[in-house]
């Protein structure tokens, strides 16, 4: 039976430094804090972390609770709410579950123009054993599926979900899908604005392609795009896009950040032109080495009145290990990252980022002192920090 316990630090506690908070005199800090433990408040494992500001300012994080684990062990999406930029979390909050089965996968996007919050994640059967035991097709009892729940009150109730694989899934030879993990968009500029966007990657297990699924109606339906071109994954170096997260640029124009599979250990991007419909080739960012590991990534601000337009990226750099957390900025719509920084020397897996209501950078990712999924936290830090002393955000609030 899952319960529900509720650790609290005083604010003593917090102004020196517990519960996982550390400050930096002056403007520039870093602080962190456990937001879903292993072993607390009713799963033995938390992980796949997504998270997102609601047009209230609240944050929204989203994983998935696990009875062991295993990637499909009976996995529940769970959701804790932040309304004071991550200093405190509520208890956790079931959001959806199917018994025996597996939901994985979340990924949240909030509509600009209603304050919708949209939650896609993934239905795997108990006998299929995860993505390589699912068969082809959008209909039947052994295949993956695709769902969305919304909620319009910051996460306090939810829709009962709804089944919207026929249009995001490729009916033929497709076998699992995955959206993101993380975030979705809203593009802003160009022809395609007002689009949502998901990112996603489908299988056959280890024959990985990336692509989108997108909504021009406020997500009321659904369509995918085409995947993006890669290499062939048998040791040219090019390897394939896996697990995936878009960002819009200053144009209007969408570009992919990719975990890479059977490659170089280098992130992966490409770039579309119409809205997540078409791609170019994926290719290997050069600065962004990885362990083979998802990562967060996000468009932080708009060149506009003066401020800079930045992308942000975050994930571990160790090539053998998921170790060594950092953080990126480009200032070139993703052509180049001119800026990093180390955020976190030891384990760090999965990651996921959201600009704070009060202008921070939020990252949610994956931890722990004795395992990497031990813990799932939150960093919450400024541009003056990453960039030690060199960017700042000119309106932090806005």
């Amino acid at each position: 039976m899952k319960y529900l316990r509720v650790f609290l630090c005083v604010p003593l506690l917090v102004a020196i430094g517990w519960c996982g908070l550390t400050a930096h005199a002056g403007e520039e800090k870093l602080r962190f804090q456990d937001v879903f433990v292993g072993g607390e408040e009713g799963y033995h494992t938390y992980r796949i972390p997504a998270i997102t500001t609601t047009q209230s300012g609240a944050l929204l994080a989203f994983a998935e609770g696990r009875v062991t684990r295993s990637d499909h062990a009976q996995n529940d999406i769970v959701m804790k709410r932040s309304r004071d930029n991550g200093l405190t979390w509520e208890p956790v909050k079931l959001i959806a579950a199917d018994v025996e089965n597996s939901l994985n996968n979340p990924c949240v996007v909030v509509v600009r123009e209603t304050g919708r919050v949209l939650l896609m994640f993934q239905h795997y059967p108990a006998e299929s054993g995860g993505e390589r035991g699912v068969e082809p097709g959008v209909e039947g009892d052994n295949i993956c599926k695709n769902l969305l729940m919304y909620s319009d009150d910051d996460g306090s109730t939810w829709s009962e979900w709804e089944d919207i694989t026929p249009t995001t899934k490729r009916p033929n030879v497709v076998t699992s899908i995955a959206s993101g993990p993380g975030n979705g968009i809203q593009l802003r500029n160009g022809k395609y604005a007002g689009r949502i966007i998901m990112p996603f990657n489908q299988g056959p297990f280890k024959e990985w392609r990336v692509y989108a699924v997108y909504s021009d109606d406020l997500g009321k339906t659904w369509s995918y795009g085409n995947v993006a071109p890669n290499g062939d994954g048998r040791g040219d170096g090019k390897g394939l896009g896996n697990e995936v997260l878009m960002a819009e640029l200053s144009d209007g124009r969408v570009r992919i950040n990719s975990r890479s599979y059977n490659g170089n250990r280098h992130r992966k991007t490409a770039v579309s032109e119409d809205g997540g419909e078409t791609w170019t080739p994926l290719v290997d960012i050069e600065e962004q080495t990885e362990p083979q590991c998802n990562g967060g990534f996000i468009r932080f601000s708009d060149a506009k009145d003066g401020e800079k337009g930045r992308l942000v990226y975050t994930g571990p750099v160790a090539q053998r290990s998921r170790t060594k957390g950092t953080v990126f900025v480009s200032y070139d719509d993703g052509d180049s990252w001119s800026t990093s920084k180390e955020l976190v020397e030891g384990r760090f897996a999965y990651s996921a980022l959201t600009r704070v209501a009060n202008g921070e950078i939020g990252c949610l990712f994956e931890t722990g002192d004795k395992d990497a999924y031990d813990t799932i936290r939150f960093a919450s830090f400024n541009l003056e920090w990453v960039s030690d002393g060199k960017d700042v955000l000119k309106d932090a609030g806005k």
